[in-house]
C-alpha cells in the first residue's frame, strides 16, 4: 500500500504516528507531505530557517520515505490561503503517488493549523476525486490532540502495537531538538514514553500509539 503522512509542521508526523510508520515501512511505500515552513517575512532568522531544513532533511533519512513534498505554507498563517489552492497542491500529490493510507492531524486539535490541513484533506478523499484513497485516520499529536475542544475530544478506536518501535520513535523526536523541551514542557521524550505506555495498556501491549478512524472502505 501506499502510506501518506500528512504534517502541518514538521515534527507532527513524528509525535502522531512515528512507532506506526517505521513499523508500516517494513511491508509499504511511505509518503510524507508537510503543509508548512518558516519564513523570514513571518520574523524567522535564517539560521532558523536553516536549523528546519536540516531537520527536514533527517527525518526524510530516517524515516526512508520513497517521496516527500513540502508545499512550504506559512505557519500559523493558513486562514490567509485560498481552500482551492490549497485542495489542489494536495490532491495533486495524493494523485501522483495514489495514495491508498492517509494519516491526517485531527479534526478537534486545538491549533487551528491542523484543524485546516484536516478539512482539505478530507475534501481530497472523496471517492469521485481520488478514488485510491481506501482509509483515512487521524493521529494523537502531543501539545496539540491533548488540548483540543472538550467537546469532541479525541477518542481513539484503532492502535499499533509498537513495542518494537517506541525507540525509533524517540529517536526521531530528538532530530527536532528546537521542538522538544523538558518535563512538564508537553513535547518531550518522557510523555512520548507515557502516552505510548498508556495507549499500550488499552491495547493490552507494551508501548501502542492509537489513531481515530475516519474511513475505511474494504476491497
Amino acid at each position: 500500500m501506499n502510506v501518506l503522512v500528512v504534517s502541518p509542521h514538521p515534527d507532527d508526523e513524528t509525535l502522531g504516528a512515528g512507532g506506526t510508520l517505521l513499523k508500516l515501512r517494513e511491508k509499504h511505500r511511505l509518503y510524507w507531505l508537510n503543509i508548512t515552513d518558516l519564513h523570514e517575512k513571518l520574523g524567522y532568522t535564517t539560521e532558523q530557517i536553516e536549523r528546519r531544513r536540516e531537520q527536514i532533511g533527517k527525518i526524510s533519512e530516517f524515516y526512508g520515505f520513497d517521496s516527500v513534498r513540502n508545499l512550504r505554507l506559512p505557519t500559523t498563517k493558513l486562514r490567509e490561503v485560498a481552500d482551492d489552492e490549497a485542495i489542489g497542491m494536495i490532491g495533486q500529490y495524493i494523485s501522483e503517488i495514489g495514495a491508498n493510507w492517509i494519516f491526517l492531524p485531527d479534526y478537534n486539535d486545538i491549533h487551528s493549523d491542523h484543524r485546516r490541513v484536516f478539512d482539505w484533506c478530507l475534501a481530497c478523499t472523496k471517492v469521485f476525486r481520488h478514488p485510491s484513497v481506501r482509509m483515512v485516520m487521524t493521529m494523537e499529536i502531543l501539545s496539540e490532540t491533548n488540548y483540543g475542544r472538550p467537546e469532541n475530544p479525541f477518542s481513539p478506536n484503532f492502535y499499533f502495537d509498537i513495542s518494537h518501535t517506541l525507540e525509533g520513535k524517540l529517536q526521531a523526536a530528538s532530530i527536532y531538538d528546537t521542538e522538544m523541551g523538558a518535563h512538564p514542557f508537553p513535547r518531550n521524550q518522557e510523555a512520548i514514553r507515557a502516552l505510548a505506555t498508556l495507549r499500550g495498556s488499552e491495547a493490552g501491549v507494551r508501548y501502542a500509539e492509537s489513531f481515530r478512524v475516519v474511513k475505511m472502505i474494504d476491497g
